[in-house]
């Protein structure tokens, strides 16, 4: 009877376990809210609700991405971080954002110092 105990008790574990690790795969990195929402008004990339899913749109050319549901934030956050590696700039205390044109469209003041380690590790700028 101990056996079959341990056994269920040991499945059971298994399965939560790897429910978590699965469900931390999907979740998308975490960011800070004020300087990302701020950029993100900027960024070409939108995502659409539809009823089969989630798809995202680039605003410059209407181009559709259908990435599936597990991984259309992790494609969302490289779309945006290919897009901020030509469009944005940190100097001093402020991000400047880049048009198409090479014309500064607007600037973001950086308040903390956890919001520069936020804007270097995500975008890598």
């Amino acid at each position: 009877m101990n056996i079959k105990k341990a056994l269920i008790f040991g499945f059971f574990t298994a399965f939560l376990i790897l429910g978590v690790v699965t469900m931390k795969r999907a979740l998308p990195e975490a960011k800070e809210e004020r300087i990302y929402t701020a950029i993100k008004v900027y960024s070409p990339y939108v995502v659409e609700k539809k009823v089969g899913g989630l798809n995202i749109i680039d605003k410059r050319n209407g181009e559709k991405e259908s990435p599936s549901s597990k991984e259309i934030f992790h494609r969302l956050d490289e779309l945006d971080k290919k897009w901020a590696k030509e469009h944005l700039r940190v100097e001093n205390n402020e991000i400047i954002i880049i048009g198409e044109n090479n014309q500064s469209v607007a600037r973001i003041f950086i308040e903390t110092e956890k919001e520069r380690a936020f804007v270097k590790r995500f975008y890598g700028i």
